[in-house]
């Protein structure tokens, strides 16, 4: 970042912080998500928003290796307590949130302090793969739908038992409001009125919700919002969450985005989305492929099928993720693809004859512990990689892949992680400090989770996320 783009931010803000001012907003809250999947935070009040343009807001590198606990591990490029960044916050997503009063949010990007991009950045990773893809002519349009269950705190009786230590209180298997039908509207109209809440405040924030319902757990709903570019569809999903979020502790309730609230129970997946664009026409309708895609598309899809396996490290990167991932559960447990087959991996949407635009493919075994930036970026390169390579689908799969001699995805992180590291394709797209750190903190996590009772492991994770 240069001096005049500093410059021209600085103008920017000044502007920004006037209006937000006569808008009541006293606060911005500055969010970068680390490799643990977390979404961290530097709050600067409105004034100072001009001078964080600027200058940016000093924040530890150390946050590159946190795990989902907030202890620390380290790499061999980054970890311990020295170093310095900055954070500069993307005036373009500047957002007001509708369901915190007095506050504003912009995701930030991480520069050192010599203002050249930090190399461990997560952001400027998914907008380097996307241009990337813009290199080779080739537009990504993403969205992600976002699933969570909705908690009541356990009563004060619920955690007394004199037979457990009070460190145990967290084993307990929460309340869980709008226990209805799965998919049901029974469900809905018990929470009718926390629902509306949480659309409206998305509408007011500009976000276009496509759909948002009841899903199959007792308490669990999901919203799905429109595409939108790579990093713009990661955006999203951080405002969604933490909207979500701010909605539901307005309405006295918790939301849990971990994989699974309870072992044993569907869990809650953020499924990812997305569709190859060329000059204006949607490269999964149109072609000579299977379904009608181009040799492009499926080029591109056989790429992040073939790299499932290592994906499957940023996707699902908790312990707890392999919870979730069991087959006949429509969490995409298997290396497969098929036509709108829900237990595949990867389900291919054609959508209706007259609408072209409707075609796109949905990875499914990804959840809300993954940093939706280095997810989206991960994904375009594993799909350039098999666009070099030129790679065709397998045989689509209908069905329950169950007992038809489908691969099964990894199922459980070391294994995954083994399959990651070994990735040279991953290795070369996120450089070798971002990569060393992801993957310290997920060797970090498996070690810190290893032997942990199934329950035990769910309840940890499901409200860290």
């Amino acid at each position: 970042m240069d001096t005049a783009q500093r410059e021209r931010a600085r103008t920017e803000a000044r502007q920004e912080a006037a209006r937000l001012g006569g808008e009541g907003v006293r606060a911005i809250a500055l969010t970068w998500v680390d490799n643990a999947g977390i979404t961290r935070v530097k709050g600067v009040p409105t004034g100072r928003l001009p001078h964080a343009a600027h200058r940016g807001v000093g924040v530890s590198p150390v946050f590159d290796v946190f795990l989902v606990d907030d202890s620390a591990t380290t790499s061999r490029h980054i970890g311990g307590p020295d170093g310095d960044l900055r954070l500069f916050p993307d005036l373009d997503r500047l957002t007001v949130l509708a369901g915190q009063p007095g506050w504003a949010w912009a995701p930030a990007d991480r520069y050192d302090q010599l203002g050249q991009p930090h190399p461990a950045c997560q952001r400027q990773f998914a907008r380097r793969m996307t241009e990337r893809a813009a290199g080779r002519g080739i537009e990504l349009r993403m969205g992600f739908e976002t699933e969570w269950t909705v908690l009541r705190a356990p009563s004060a009786a619920s955690t007394s038992d004199s037979d457990h230590a009070p460190d145990v209180a967290p084993l307990f298997v929460p309340d869980r409001p709008g226990a209805g039908p799965a998919y049901g509207m029974a469900r809905l109209v018990e929470l009718s009125a926390y629902l509306d809440a949480v659309l409206a405040a998305l509408v007011a924030q500009g976000v276009e919700v496509l759909q948002i319902h009841p899903e199959y757990s007792p308490g669990q709903f999901e919203v799905s919002v429109a595409p939108s570019d790579p990093v713009g569809a990661a955006d999203d999903a951080v405002l969604v969450r933490e909207t979500i979020r701010a909605v539901s502790l307005r309405h006295g309730y918790v939301a849990a985005f971990g994989p699974v609230v309870e072992p044993g129970v569907v869990g809650s997946g953020r499924h990812l989305h997305l569709s190859l664009w060329r000059d204006g026409r949607n490269l999964c309708r149109g072609g000579e492929g299977p379904l009608g895609m181009t040799a492009l598309s499926e080029a591109f899809l056989s790429g992040v099928l073939d790299a499932l396996p290592a994906l499957l490290t940023v996707g699902a990167p908790s312990p707890a993720s392999y919870l979730r991932l069991e087959p006949s559960r429509w969490a995409g447990a298997f290396q497969c693809w098929g036509p709108e087959n829900r237990e595949a991996a990867l389900r291919f949407i054609t959508g209706p004859p007259d609408e072209p635009d409707a075609a796109n493919a949905e990875f499914k075994c990804f959840d809300a512990a993954a940093n939706p930036y280095l997810l989206v970026g991960a994904v375009i390169a594993a799909g350039l990689a098999g666009l070099d390579a030129a790679l065709a689908l397998p045989a689509p799969v209908t069905g329950d892949p169950v007992g038809q001699d489908q691969p099964r995805l990894p199922t459980s992180l070391p294994r995954a992680l083994a399959r990651f590291t070994a990735s040279s394709v991953l290795r070369e797209a996120l450089g070798e400090p971002l990569f060393e750190a992801f993957a310290a903190v997920r060797a970090a996590e498996a070690e810190l989770f290893d032997g942990t009772p199934p329950a035990e492991l769910a309840a940890v994770t499901r409200g860290r996320y």
